[in-house]
């Protein structure tokens, strides 16, 4: 199944010059991961506290995913191709994405047809999904990304889902199936990036 974080090379390569500016001015890696997770949260939770009234402000959502993906690019770019990777950032990268998601979908489980529940659900599956890609250093394999409903296929959907409520659209009842189904693509993500740590040691064997 495509994703679309195999967009993520052309994405980078607009961002190249960009990152050489950011590198040449002393910003870091962890500096750029720690300001997105700040602005995730501090939206998420203004969401969470005025979204349901006043629904507009779910227009900043899908801007925010799009700048939040290039902050994600730009950190990564700026750890491997400016010498500035470290164990430090390397949690900070992991644990950054899981606070950032969980906030941003925290709010959805305030819009009908959503339940909080499924909400919940589905930021448990998303945080299981990042953490079994991170799990792959730990058996000898690489970070695995594989799977369909990564980070950036998620950033799509609720993004989407934002632009149509900020836009003053009520969900279609039917749709109030879509976590569950949501959960159900992150249940063979997290399958996929398994079975991708474990052929990745069997062929290096």
């Amino acid at each position: 199944m495509i994703s679309i974080y195999q967009l993520k090379p052309a994405f980078q390569n607009l961002l190249r010059p960009l990152v050489k500016l950011l590198a040449v001015s002393g910003v870091t890696a962890n500096s750029v991961t720690l300001a997105a997770m700040f602005i995730s949260i501090a939206l998420g939770a203004w969401l969470y506290w005025v979204g349901a009234v006043a629904t507009g402000w779910f227009l900043l959502l899908p801007l925010w995913m799009f700048v939040r993906m290039a902050f994600n690019a730009v950190d990564g770019m700026l750890a491997r191709e400016h010498q500035q990777q470290s164990p430090l950032g390397a949690y900070l990268n992991e644990l950054s994405d899981v606070i950032s998601d969980a906030a941003l979908y925290l709010p959805f489980c305030l819009i009908a047809p959503f339940t909080p529940l499924s909400i919940f659900v589905v930021i448990w599956c998303a945080a299981l999904s990042e953490m079994t890609g991170a799990l792959g250093p730990m058996v000898g394999a690489k970070r695995q990304y594989q799977g369909p409903l990564g980070k950036s296929d998620r950033a799509f959907i609720f993004g989407a889902l934002g632009l149509w409520i900020g836009l003053g659209f009520a969900l279609p009842a039917l749709l109030v199936w879509l976590p569950w189904l949501l959960c159900v693509l992150m249940l063979l993500n997290i399958a996929a990036r398994i079975n991708g740590a474990l052929r990745e040691l069997t062929i290096s064997k």
